[in-house]
């Protein structure tokens, strides 16, 4: 039985519907994607994972095909029997039949990883009926023939490959886990993917990791066995190895390859997984296989055009990103632009009449995301945007497929990290000039903890960088480059001081107005329906829901304030995703969902209290406004990068979020109201800037 998945708005990332099977007593969990005419089976690996380990591929898949994919027994949300007959690859089999039979699907083509192909070779020879083609990833079967195991043998030796043994799995489960799959990701910068499989290999046990060893050589014992099996496939087969790989050697994947009469691919640098440490060129591989080679050109246009891919983590990217969209249009009237973006980034494109490419309705939804892993204004950006890997595996798949279909003679990401890092390592999927932006460089801990991570991920970032120089047509850091924080990227690595004007161009602040539009205070609050005559407090926390707590202080604040101050207003901006009736009504108080143009409202302000965000706070910077500012907690770029710039053009210090009782934020309120400000003066024309680089990239 399947029970279909609703949602209000389709995540891309959940399946369509999902069920159990259930044979001899045991129930087998299985999720289904898409509803393509052709389908694809996602065959369970080793039960030391489940079918996350196929995250980076079902999503890209299912806008194709109706892709199937189930947890092994002994892992996931299957069940775990305890009886070593369970677990032979003939039961594995079984379950897979029983899973293509609950869908409907009379035939299937197969992608398996490691010993995911034992239970593949059995299906591809004894129900050739069913199965279409198969794809082998790091194929784990005994077609070459190893030496004794000891895997029975107490040895006392916890260290090394010993480590492979059911006494010391007994004695250090988790011990096993982080050693065997360091050697599964012997691959550089491997630290998500380890950290994932470690999380998974401790939904199961030791007790039933020894079953399923014991298991898996009852149906396949030796390489005879496997050589019948392959004698009897008829199906064409592709055969994925990595050419590093650390657990089954390259020779296992070209010896089954030949047995099969199938086709060999190796991927360069790789190790034991490459679904997940290469995912799109994996991806392309076994599309190019299933599918046949793409001969589609896309088609020429008359006028030059761009793709713009807006990030939709804080809406001052879709503002500074307009900005620099109305200045390209101004140097290339026949510049046509067309925005890769999602919710709430498009309520802002779609209020200024912008093009909003239909793709972006397909694109995994990250400000939910980031959303889901907030606390009570807290976030630790790093650790959350870490976690999206799938998020991004599917969107950067989704670009590909969008500039594989569309010509386009330029590619602009502002802070695009998925785009960026997925060309860098997979130089030839870039086929027009592209062009980065960010306002920032360099991933800072938080805590101890993190610092060996975020050095990692710096580490790899300037490798990508500085080994692959040209594929940035144009790298532009919004801002100056006395902007740059004066810290290092990590232990061993350059100052981000040092390194990034080696690597990027300054233009300088782009701001999405004219400051001197916004001198006459007066007249803007009355076109705006803002009493002139009140001191007016505006709270905003941005385009995300992690701000609720602090709107919610914000109004216990002001109501401590109109003791003292009873003339005062404030104007409580929830943006897109807040509900404002879940602010406590206080007098003189007014509580707002989305603000198109926010900075209008807070350039005639008289106070302006908000989150950490560097847009808001530069455009009160810009229009004299004072400002209080309260960063995520945990949120590396609010407390580093952000606080950093802020400070050098002479904003108060942060205000950290346990200092915001009511009393205390009254205090401050009226402090800031009567104060005076001295900023630096923010240049004009970095919109402009950006637009030469950015067209210079054009030709």
């Amino acid at each position: 039985m399947g029970t279909t998945v609703a949602t209000a708005q389709r995540d891309v990332l959940a399946p369509d519907e999902e069920g159990f099977v259930e044979r001899d007593g045991v129930r087998v969990h299985w999720e289904r994607w898409g509803d393509g005419d052709q389908t694809i089976l996602f065959l369970p690996t080793w039960a030391i994972v489940h079918a996350r380990a196929w995250k980076a591929q079902l999503p890209w898949f299912s806008r194709r095909y109706r892709v199937l994919a189930f947890d092994a027994r002994g892992n996931g949300r299957s069940d775990r029997p305890a009886e070593t007959a369970a677990y032979a690859e003939a039961e594995l089999a079984a379950d897979a039949l029983a899973v293509l039979d609950a869908n409907g699907v009379d035939r299937a083509a197969l992608v398996t990883l490691s010993r995911g192909a034992q239970r593949g070779l059995l299906l591809a020879a004894n129900h050739p009926e069913r199965v279409s083609a198969a794809v082998f990833i790091a194929p784990a079967t005994p077609i070459i023939e190893s030496g004794p195991s000891t895997f029975e043998e107490d040895t006392g030796s916890d260290e090394g490959w010993a480590r492979y043994n059911a006494h010391s799995w007994r004695r250090d489960y988790r011990g096993f886990v982080e050693f065997f799959f360091a050697n599964v990701f012997n691959d550089p910068h491997s630290t998500k993917q380890i950290e994932d499989c470690v999380g998974w290999a401790l939904e199961t046990d030791a007790e039933t990791l020894i079953a399923t060893q014991r298991g898996s050589t009852i149906t396949i014992p030796d390489r005879e066995a496997v050589l019948e099996l392959c004698a009897r496939v008829r199906c064409p087969v592709l055969v994925i190895h990595g050419e590093e790989d650390g657990i089954i050697p390259l020779e296992r994947g070209r010896a089954l390859a030949e047995a099969t009469g199938g086709r060999l691919e190796v991927i360069p640098g790789s190790g034991h997984c490459p679904q997940a440490r290469q995912p799109v060129r994996t991806n392309l591989l076994i599309e190019e296989f299933l599918a046949g080679p793409d001969t589609r050109q896309p088609r020429r246009t008359k006028h030059p055009r761009a793709l713009y891919v807006s990030s939709p983590i804080g809406l001052g990217h879709a503002q500074r990103d307009l900005a620099i969209a109305r200045e390209l249009r101004a140097r290339r009237p026949d510049l046509e632009i067309h925005w890769l973006a999602q919710d709430p980034v498009t309520r802002v494109l779609a209020a200024a009449g912008e093009t909003i490419h239909p793709a972006s309705r397909g694109l995994a939804n990250e400000s939910m995301h980031i959303e889901a892993r907030m606390g009570e204004h807290e976030l630790h950006a790093f650790q959350a945007i870490r976690e999206m890997d799938e998020i991004l595996a599917a969107n950067v798949m989704l670009f590909h497929d969008l500039v594989r279909d569309e010509r386009y003679d330029l590619w602009i990401g502002d802070e695009a990290w998925e785009l960026d890092y997925f060309l860098h390592e997979n130089p030839a999927l870039k086929t027009a000039p592209y062009a980065f932006l960010s306002d920032f460089v360099g991933w800072l801990p938080e805590d101890e903890r993190e610092e060996r991570i975020t050095a990692d991920y710096n580490a790899e970032n300037i490798e990508h960088v500085e080994g692959r120089p040209g594929l940035r047509d144009s790298a532009v850091f919004v801002g100056e480059p006395e902007d740059i924080v004066p810290d290092s990227f990590g232990p061993g690595l350059p100052a981000i001081r040092d390194w990034v004007p080696r690597h990027f161009d300054f233009s300088g602040y782009v701001l999405p107005f004219d400051p001197a539009d916004y001198v006459d205070t007066e007249a803007l609050r009355r076109e705006l329906g803002l009493d002139p005559a009140r001191p007016l407090i505006v709270g905003a926390v941005g385009g995300s829901g992690v701000g609720l707590p602090l709107l919610q202080r914000i109004a216990a604040g002001f109501e401590r304030l109109r003791r003292d101050i009873p003339e005062a207003r404030l104007l409580l901006v929830c943006g897109p995703r807040i509900d404002p009736r879940a602010i406590e009504p206080v007098t003189g108080m007014r509580a707002v969902g989305y603000v198109h143009d926010l900075f209008r409202t807070l350039a005639c302000c008289d106070l302006a209290v908000v989150q950490g965000g560097l847009t808001t706070g530069m455009e009160l910077i810009a229009n004299r406004r004072p400002f209080i500012s309260v960063p995520l907690r945990g949120h590396f770029e609010q407390n580093g990068h952000v606080a950093y710039r802020l400070r050098r053009y002479g904003a108060p210090p942060p205000t950290p979020y346990e200092e915001t009782s009511p009393e205390r934020l009254a205090e401050l309120m009226a402090a800031r109201l009567t104060g005076d400000v001295d900023y630096l003066p923010i240049a004009p024309g970095g919109a402009a800037r950006a637009a030469e680089l950015l067209l210079a990239t054009l030709g």
